[in-house]
């Protein structure tokens, strides 16, 4: 069997850099690694890391096309976060006007979380601790 350590990062990549870019440095408060602008393709990659670790790789490309997310489609369905308190997070997400789904409890390990949409309507689960 293969030995996987982590996983390293998550590549995300967006319509509109700088909303996004703003979106997850100033509201999701990951801290930025790198940012590059790569001229020949016309694009933005930015290293964001969460509490000192590598998570996300946020690109940019020109004319990106929607990918379908919902209801059910298949491929990657969304990223979650744990947090300590998903009452306390929903308050500070609404400091930024965004809106979180009804917060639900895991029928399995009866914690509490929810679901946001970042800027591209990309699903994000907070899951509390």
């Amino acid at each position: 069997m293969l030995k996987l350590n982590h996983v390293h990062h998550i590549a995300i990549i967006c319509k509109n850099y700088e909303v996004s870019k703003n979106f997850y440095t100033k509201v999701l408060g990951f801290t930025i690694k790198q940012e590059v602008y790569r001229k020949e393709r016309d694009s933005y990659k930015l290293d964001l890391s969460l509490n000192g670790k590598y998570v996300i790789e946020l690109f940019s490309f020109p004319n990106t096309p929607t990918r379908p997310s919902r209801p059910e489609a298949a491929g990657l369905r969304h990223i979650a976060f744990e947090v300590d308190s998903i009452d306390d997070t929903v308050v500070e997400l609404s400091k930024h006007n965004i809106i979180a789904e009804l917060v639900r409890i895991d029928e399995f390990t009866k914690k509490k979380f929810t679901f946001i949409a970042d800027p591209d309507d990309l699903p994000i689960e907070f899951y509390e601790k």
